[in-house]
């Protein structure tokens, strides 16, 4: 009966999916997942009998979606086919969602990569339990949903308890991620420096957390790269584990350069995305890539042909003009990404509050939008709270006369692209579901 039940579920979600795209107009990143969870709870398990090789996770507060895309592409490159989450749709809904449509009677898996949300980790693993996790860094995002970061790291430590031969591969340079139960299999990575050799070479003046070591004492650090992420000790001995991948990254406006150490052996990549952030993204991704055996070659071969992953430094093309779009939702990950914003670009800024966006907008007073007070161009601000980001970027310094705000965002798009000469850029910084509502347009 499960297994009619099974097939039925492909069936109706296909059915589903196609209604979907052409009579609602939407991609449907999870709605066929939440149908078919609802129809059939058990379907993810019945998945995993699809899936013939290793099942790679990623989790982590900013990141998952460019580092999981890194692996993937790593492993197509390597010749594996493969079920990735691609869109970003995280929860249990959006990886059901991406199963069903993926999944034919006769069609098999070499692997499979999911991003998970760091709240549904567990649950996923109730499912589908993991071989490799791939945990990026913890920073606070969605206080509405997750709570303290102690509390998010207590979801992904009972996900980790689940899988007792999961191999980790760790961010020592994140305080609470190297902390993580290691009687796992456990590697790290981590950068031992950073050399600037762009325009993005200020320290943000965000506010970052303060973490305290087990002996009570707050951590101290020797190097700082950004918000909580570096190399930090305490007095009593403690110290930031070394890391099995260390790498010295240098950060080009356009490019990143990695010289990554592994015991004796040292490799160099190129990787044509931008920020310090990426940086991170593309060493975690390596690290595991190389954990499971991928040649060097194909790794690079992967990451210079890397497509940018929906709405992560994003290049595409928007009514006729060159655009860059990149998703900002919380304090840390909006700072770094806000260093790198081209200042002589017409910049819109999209910010909404829905469920998965966050219902608290009070970050939006922790990002570094400072930065911002000088560019050329007026700033067009849309969204559900666009007036909450007009009023930041007035007591950011940026000159009242040269925020618009535009609240439905196709008028925002239609106005930007009429305001920017020819051969202008566009900068789009969105919420995801500002994202998802960008992608609908097509």
């Amino acid at each position: 009966m499960s297994r009619i039940k099974f097939y039925l579920t492909l069936f109706l979600s296909k059915i589903t999916f196609f209604a979907v795209k052409y009579l609602v107009k939407s991609s449907g990143t999870s709605f066929v997942g939440l149908m078919v969870l609802k129809f059939y709870p058990d379907f993810l398990k019945d998945c995993k009998q699809y899936i013939t090789g290793k099942v790679f996770t990623v989790t982590g507060t900013n990141g998952k979606t460019t580092t999981s895309g890194i692996v993937s592409q790593i492993l197509e490159a390597s010749g594996k086919k493969l079920v990735h989450n691609t869109k970003g749709a995280n929860m249990l809904t959006g990886i059901a969602n991406v199963l069903a449509l993926s999944i034919k009677p006769f069609k098999r898996f070499d692997c499979a990569v999911f991003e998970s949300d760091e709240a549904y980790l567990s649950k996923l693993y109730d499912f589908i339990p993991a071989d490799y996790l791939l945990v990026t860094n913890l920073f606070r995002d969605q206080l509405d949903r997750y709570g303290e970061l102690d509390t998010t790291a207590k979801k992904i430590q009972e996900a980790i308890n689940k899988n007792p031969d999961l191999k980790l591969v760790l961010n020592a340079d994140d305080p609470l991620v190297s902390n993580f139960n290691t009687k796992n299999n456990a590697v790290f990575f981590g950068l031992e420096d950073v050399i600037f050799a762009g325009s993005s070479s200020y320290l943000s003046k965000a506010p970052s957390e303060l973490f305290h070591c087990k002996c009570g004492n707050v951590l101290k650090y020797s190097k700082r790269f950004f918000a909580h992420e570096g190399h930090y000790f305490c007095d009593c001995g403690y110290s930031r584990p070394h890391p099995d991948y260390s790498a010295v990254a240098t950060i080009f406006d356009d490019k990143i350069s990695l010289c990554i150490t592994n015991k004796d052996n040292i490799y160099n990549f190129e990787f044509g995305s931008v920020g310090l952030y990426n940086a991170y993204n593309a060493l975690g991704a390596i690290a595991l890539c190389l954990e499971y055996g991928i040649d060097k070659s194909v790794i690079q071969n992967a990451l210079i042909n890397y497509k940018t992953i929906f709405g992560r430094a994003e290049k595409t093309v928007l009514n006729g003009h060159n655009t860059l779009i990149q998703l900002i939702k919380n304090p840390t990950g909006a700072s770094e990404v806000l260093k790198t914003v081209n200042k002589n670009s017409n910049i819109l800024i999209v910010i909404n509050d829905n469920y998965a966006d966050g219902r608290d907008v009070s970050w939006l007073w922790d990002a570094e939008f400072e930065v911002l007070a000088d560019v050329k161009n007026n700033i067009i601000v849309s969204g559900i709270r666009a007036y909450d980001m007009a009023l930041r970027l007035k007591y950011a310094g940026v000159p009242v006369n040269k925020i618009k705000v535009i609240t439905p965002l196709k008028s925002a798009v239609e106005y930007i692209s009429t305001q920017t000469e020819k051969d202008s850029f566009i900068t789009i910084l969105p919420t995801y579901t500002a994202l998802l509502e960008l992608n609908k347009r097509g």
